[in-house]
């Protein structure tokens, strides 16, 4: 360094030196007229007699100057003092991208984050007709703010690109060309192959190298290495880098798509713009990370339509529906009265409604280990009370008269009166209801899983059916109706849940009551509301609004953004969490900021590891293996909503996705085969709940049950003879029913049917009994009975109970208690019956506990735990009108 502190370059004092490159000195300077902090880059004068070093340092500065965008540093001033010409710029307080990747890979939200703001920097550089060309991890710095580009010493300035033009423009040269034709600039780690080749580079060289920052970021590790100069060009010139999920396993294929299209050896075969890739990073960040923003993962608890309460919390990390194209945004309205609803402690929000006089809001909530129940929040005195009797309580819907509430539980559609009063049942809606709508007639209309729209009268009777699935167009389910204001008319959603996002089956239609009339209104995979001259729906996290006329039932313009980060249900298909009453008062249920990982616990509580860092698991048990040598489990790739089973090598800390079919693949737990060399899962490519089997070596997916209705693995008996499997028919009686597969004989018998929720079963290692959780005395508790029977059942759990693990030997039982403890019982079990002792606190673990599984000594936990205490506030928002309508 060549200038001490406390001399002046013109008005600004030198305060310290910050670091050295190849193209000047960087110092910490102060500037004496606006008293603010300044970064002073310098010319030393040994370089500054280079009549090309100058003219390169004069470049960065009209490069610089020409640059307004908040990821670009900015340049204050320009100068000379004496033989000293220097660069005044934006003084950044952070580290360079380089020192934070040194200390490992960033989540997925911060290169998503970071990656779509440096995108738009270079956007915007290019548009301007600048070319960086040495974009590299050191010269992005991360600030509080986000990230900034900095030193563009060696940008090339051309034309700037017109609208439209493209990538073209930025070939041609403006002025004296300072790189002679072969000279290679820049750092050759992110050189182009057209750099290296010394060709002339342009905007699509600047992406090259954005794509091996990208892969650097998400993966720690460099996309092109060598043990030379030679070899890493050959690597860059000839190779590509191994394919990200395989470094980093939890990466989502859409940003391996992107970042595989930047690295293409030929620039034609890259992305065209850094639009591009800002567009396609905000569409992974929008429709399936935000990692860490709260946009909810859609799955069905074990595919049978509702799923634990931690789906809920755990998985609310992001929206699982994928942004179905682009959607043009008026300004944010401004709302007249804001109100939030602070959910009672520990609750989640399942479900919301306001009322049509808009003086209540009802929702539902969940608790850990317990069922859900209707609570009501008055928005005259702010009193927030529980409904009696409305345990176990979906889908709550108004009477007209805002005196009366119906909704789903046990099996049944109910109605209850908001002040009190014992539920009423109206008829059965087994399993459970998808969605309900009641007019001024007295019809109330309901959906149930694979069913069509059914009506009966308010006072209950006979469901008739008042849709029709069509085949024809590949629909799967009918569900979420909303009458319109006539009465007679209603919106509903059809689909079909085992295709892609976008299906064709996917649509809001129209039909009604008293007619066969049934017509599409438009593509959307979520529920529709209309109010007020408006649409309501989803796409992935957004609440929109589209003009509608409820006569004609046809929508026109653009959609308006309402509000962003809306929750979805954990537990049904595409089901927003808002409500819209007739004149526009809006209540919605905030997605959470949340995220699920796999943790080790000891015996004591103490936590001594991290399996696997945040990602998008579901809410089912992760499986050690046999041997205690693997773990599998299943994650959703948030970009397309896909599930798949991965299997987790725990000796050596590294990961293989085992699954590669169609469909969700493993929304169950993964069951291992006895030998520990297979994995059983279901899958929904072709009906919901086909199992297959597939080795982890590799190899095809058998098929192992398939057909209509809904089957589910549980568990294997260690010596290999029978399955325990949840069925559940597609005609009948839709209860869960425990059965037990004979594998040899191919035949399935019953094991136990009583309550809505019964699974979790785990067969003892002696193969004498079978633990299960049921739900049959109005909660979920763990019990033991004989195998393969008769014998006698035993109660282990006392206050509530899910998801049994057996020790090794039998005698020990693990489960996780209704407030999330980790508990266990001896177990002293023969023949025909088992003794249980009395539940012993293990620990409670911290994060909240979703599911687990033990090592078979049980001496460590694997954890799938969460970070959620409880919902954000239900906002409302009363008398919502767009911008454009004031």
């Amino acid at each position: 360094m060549s200038l001490p502190s406390g001399s002046r370059l013109g008005p600004y004092e030198v305060l310290e030196p910050l670091g050295a490159g190849g193209m000047g000195e960087v110092y910490r300077g102060r500037d004496t007229r606006l008293e603010r902090i300044v970064a002073l880059k310098i010319l030393p004068s040994h370089l500054s007699a280079s009549e090309e070093v100058r003219q390169r340092f004069e470049r960065e500065a009209r490069a610089i100057s020409a640059l307004s965008h908040p990821h670009i540093c900015a340049l204050h001033d320009i100068g000379r003092e004496g033989d000293t010409e220097y660069l005044v710029m934006e003084y950044l307080e952070g580290e360079s991208l380089a020192s934070r990747i040194s200390r490992g890979p960033l989540p997925l939200e911060q290169v998503l984050r970071y990656g779509g703001e440096m995108a738009d920097a270079l956007d915007r550089a290019h548009r301007q007709g600048i070319v960086h060309r040495d974009l590299k991890p050191g010269n992005v710095m991360v600030t509080k703010s986000g990230v900034k580009l900095v030193d563009f010493g060696l940008a090339k300035v051309a034309a700037p690109a017109g609208p439209g033009s493209g990538i073209s423009i930025l070939q041609t040269q403006v002025g004296t060309n300072l790189t002679q034709e072969g000279t290679i600039l820049g750092t050759f780690q992110y050189m182009a192959p057209e750099q290296l080749e010394g060709r002339q580079a342009d905007a699509r060289s600047d992406i090259f190298a954005f794509g091996a920052l990208l892969y650097e970021m998400a993966t720690g590790q460099k996309a092109f290495s060598g043990a030379s100069q030679a070899s890493l060009i050959a690597s860059i010139l000839g190779s590509h880098p191994p394919a990200m999920a395989a470094v980093a396993p939890m990466t989502p294929p859409a940003l391996d798509r992107v970042v595989r299209t930047c690295l293409a050896k030929d620039p034609e075969d890259r992305w065209q713009s850094a639009h591009d890739v800002a567009s396609e990073l905000k569409w992974i960040a929008e429709a399936g990370s935000q990692a860490g923003v709260a946009a909810p993962v859609i799955l069905r608890r074990k595919n049978r339509e509702r799923i634990a309460w931690a789906a809920a919390a755990a998985l609310a990390l992001v929206a699982a529906a994928a942004i179905a194209g682009y959607v043009r945004r008026a300004p944010r309205p401004s709302p007249t009265v804001v109100t939030s609803i602070v959910t009672p402690e520990k609750r989640f929000v399942t479900f919301v409604a306001i009322s049509p006089d808009e003086t209540r809001v009802a929702f539902a909530t969940t608790v850990p280990g317990g069922k859900n129940q209707l609570w009501v929040r008055s928005l005259e005195t702010g009193a927030t009370q529980p409904l009696p009797n409305t345990e176990g309580a979906d889908h709550p819907f108004w009477a007209p008269d805002s005196r009366s509430i119906g909704f789903f539980a046990d099996a049944k559609l109910k109605r209850t009166d908001v002040g009190g009063g014992p539920a009423v049942v109206l008829c059965d809606a087994s399993p459970n209801g998808i969605g309900g709508a009641w007019n001024r007639d007295g019809t109330i209309l309901f959906a149930s899983p694979g069913s069509p729209i059914s009506r009966i009268p308010e006072a209950g009777g006979t469901a008739q059916p008042v849709t029709r699935l069509d085949s024809a167009r590949g629909e799967t389910t009918h569900r979420y109706p909303s009458f319109l204001p006539d009465g007679r008319h209603f919106l509903y959603l059809a689909a079909n849940l085992a295709g892609a996002p976008g299906d064709r089956a996917n649509r809001i239609r129209v039909a009604s009551v008293d007619s066969k009339e049934d017509r599409e209104v438009i593509a959307a995979e979520s529920n529709a509301v209309y109010a007020n001259g408006y649409l309501f729906f989803q796409r992935g996290p957004d609440l929109l609004a589209r003009r509608f006329d409820p006569r004609s039932a046809a929508a026109r313009g653009a959609p308006i953004s309402v509000a962003e980060h809306v929750a979805q249900s954990g537990s049904y298909w595409n089901m927003g969490l808002f409500s819209v009453s007739a004149n526009g008062a809006l209540a919605y249920a905030s997605a959470a900021q949340t995220s699920s990982r796999l943790l080790w616990f000891d015996r004591s509580g103490r936590q001594i590891g991290v399996a696997e860092e945040p990602a998008a698991f579901t809410p089912q048990p992760p499986r050690i293996s046999p041997d205690g040598r693997r773990a599998a489990f299943a994650v959703t790739d948030l970009s397309t909503r896909k599930t798949d089973v991965w299997i987790r090598d725990l000796e050596r800390g590294t990961q293989t996705r085992l699954t590669t079919g169609p469909g969700d693949n493993g929304s169950a737990s993964p069951v291992w085969s006895p030998d520990g060399k297979g994995i059983l899962f279901d899958s929904d490519r072709k009906h919901q709940g086909d199992l297959y089997r597939k080795s982890i070596g590799g190899g095809a997916e058998e098929a192992v049950l398939a057909g209509e209705g809904q089957r589910l693995a549980d568990d294997w008996s260690r010596d290999g003879r029978f399955i325990a499997l949840e069925l559940r028919q597609a005609k009948g009686d839709r209860r869960v029913a425990l059965s037990i597969l004979n594998v040899a004989a191919g035949t399935i018998t019953l094991f136990h049917q009583r309550g809505v929720d019964i699974g979790d079963a785990r067969f003892s290692p002696d193969g004498l009994s079978l633990a299960y959780s049921s739900d049959e005395s109005g909660r979920s508790e763990v019990y033991v009975a004989a195998f393969p029977g008769p014998g006698e059942r035993t109660q282990v759990s006392t206050s509530g109970g899910y998801g049994a693990v057996w020790r090794r030997d039998g005698k020990e039982l693990y489960y996780l208690s209704s407030e999330g403890k980790l508990m266990a019982v001896e177990i002293r079990a023969s023949a025909n019956s088992a003794e249980a002792g009395p539940p012993q606190l293990l620990f409670e673990p911290h994060p909240r506990p979703i599911s687990f599984d033990a090592v078979p000594d049980g001496q460590r936990f694997l954890v799938l735990a969460g970070d959620l205490e409880q919902s954000p506030p239900i906002t409302l928002v009363q008398n919502w009108v767009p911008r454009e309508a004031r």
